[in-house]
């Protein structure tokens, strides 16, 4: 699928800044449409939007098609008459530079209970879509209400734990567990409710302003989710429903002994069976919620990194062969052409990306990746493809700015090189890496480029998303102030204090008309 030469913005909803301690879906989500509009992008890229474990991982769901309830916004629910203002008041909490996923959950659990309170006690004009939203989407919703309030019911633990009956979903198990917890599934339905309620209105906005939203697919689901629970024969798992193998990649560039992700694998001669049903409903789900699905660790539709579930590095795994073609040719079957990105990064071999140009899959290239030193790095500009997607970094770099200052601090022999090669290659001094790289991208070939919040901010290190192979801090950034930032008595603002203002929208705009990605 051929997309126009277009432009935009990697920035998670968790990083809008906000009183609630974390970014939501409310009116600082809005302000930053309007800056996507200032700026002339036309694309939003969003990571997963799925409910996260502990860590607050989009990519550690307990579902592969519920929604993160910690993004619903308290100020669209007085807008609904399900809060009053005086509530906000009693939810606020101080206004933070970073994500705290603990003291969060608990003010958001108070709001929503008590939203679900007034839901309840009066004759709600909502009661109608509600309904609709219950029944459209029973396929999925009622196993995960369900699974939510067994793990409610067992003080947080994953299924694995529970009584053998409900864990093996034995029918009478399941029936008498459906009457006994119905309030709590009642209000985990009402949650997910308002959750997408509040998505697809965001969406619409966008929509209708030109600019189309990019979500993210993990190719894998966590072992302690609602799907594996519910559909264990799509699983390699034991008759206990523990995972035989599970996923990772072998060393590469982030980490000397791979990545050890551990969910479980996918049987996919079952899946063949129903001709990829599970599948196929996923991706039908994912493009009601987003215009196009940047579809994670593409190569794993090719061959997978199967590690036996005993090891606790991914050193000792071997590739097993996957049925992508099959996969691919059942859903463009049952759903047509798909605007689908392939996130084919790493070490991708000859089937990788003969699969993803049969089905007109553009890839990424990522410009950090590209100062190695090869001239035939693929991650350099003169060497993309329209078919592309260029990126300055994704959520798993450092930032620009970031990245480019740990070379500075190594002073070895080869972050000289690189950075050599880097400064030169762009013609920089450095003064301005962040930009450099911005306008690389944008003056390149490839058809769409996505610049993550942080470069146009300019920040550093600590605005990195997420460090690879690590389990904490991550996914906790936010920018700082509202858009558009005050300038402070004619002094730019721009220069990486967070505030994102009228100048880095300018600047921007300048940029994406001079490589012809304008709206």
């Amino acid at each position: 699928m051929q997309f126009p030469r277009a432009s935009g913005i990697l920035l998670h909803p968790t990083s809008l800044p906000g009183r609630f301690g974390i970014g939501d879906l409310g009116d600082e989500a809005y302000r930053f449409a309007d800056f996507l509009v200032a700026s002339g992008q036309s694309l939003w890229q969003v990571l997963p939007l799925g409910p996260t474990d502990e860590d607050g991982s989009p990519y550690s769901s307990y579902s592969a098609f519920a929604g993160n309830t910690l993004l619903i916004s308290p100020e669209k629910l007085v807008e609904d008459g399900l809060l009053e203002k005086s509530d906000l008041v009693d939810l606020a909490l101080n206004e933070t530079e970073r994500v705290d996923f603990d003291q969060t959950r608990k003010t958001r659990n108070a709001f929503l209970r008590r939203a679900l309170e007034r839901f309840q006690a009066n004759d709600n004009a909502l009661r109608e879509s509600f309904a609709s939203f219950d029944h459209e989407n029973a396929s999925w919703l009622d196993d995960y209400v369900l699974f939510q309030a067994l793990k409610k019911a067992n003080d947080g633990a994953g299924w694995i734990k529970w009584d053998r009956p409900l864990a093996m979903r034995e029918p009478e198990a399941l029936s008498r567990a459906r009457i006994e917890l119905r309030d709590e599934i009642d209000a985990q339905k009402f949650f997910q409710y308002l959750f997408f309620k509040q998505w697809h209105a965001l969406k619409t906005v966008c929509n209708q302003r030109g600019i189309r939203i990019i979500g993210d697919l993990p190719i894998f689901v966590a072992h302690d989710s609602a799907d594996v629970w519910s559909n264990r024969e799509q699983f390699k798992l034991d008759e206990h429903g523990r995972p035989t193998v599970v996923a990772g990649v072998p060393p590469d560039y982030f980490s000397d002994t791979g990545q050890f992700w551990g969910n479980p694998l996918y049987n996919w001669n079952r899946m063949r069976e129903d001709s990829f049903a599970w599948w196929i409903d996923r991706l039908r789900a994912s493009f009601q919620l987003f215009d196009l699905v940047r579809l994670d660790h593409f190569r794993g539709f090719a061959a997978c990194w199967e590690i036996p579930a005993s090891e606790t590095t991914a050193q000792n795994g071997e590739w097993v062969e996957t049925p992508g073609r099959e996969l691919f040719t059942a859903v463009r079957n049952a759903l047509g052409e798909v605007a689908i990105i392939a996130e084919d990064l790493g070490v991708i071999t000859p089937d990788v990306v003969e699969l993803r140009k049969e089905f007109g899959f553009p890839g990424m290239r990522v410009l950090q990746f590209a100062f190695s030193g090869e001239e035939d790095n693929v991650n350099l500009p003169a060497n993309f493809d329209r078919d592309v997607v260029a990126y300055t970094g994704t959520h798993d770099n450092d930032t620009t700015v970031g990245w480019f200052n740990q070379l500075s601090e190594m002073n070895t022999t080869d972050s000289e090189k690189t950075r050599g090669f880097c400064l030169n290659y762009l013609q920089s001094d450095g003064r301005e890496i962040n930009w450099d790289f911005i306008r690389a991208v944008m003056a390149s070939v490839a058809g769409i480029t996505i610049i993550p919040l942080q470069d146009v901010l300019g920040l550093g290190s600590e605005a990195r998303m997420n460090t690879p192979n690590t389990t904490s801090g991550n996914w906790r950034w936010r920018y700082a102030g509202r858009w558009p930032a005050e300038h402070a008595g004619g002094v730019r603002t721009d220069s990486g204090d967070g505030n994102l203002t009228a100048e880095h929208a300018a600047r921007l705009r300048r940029l994406t008309e001079e490589a012809g990605r304008s709206r």
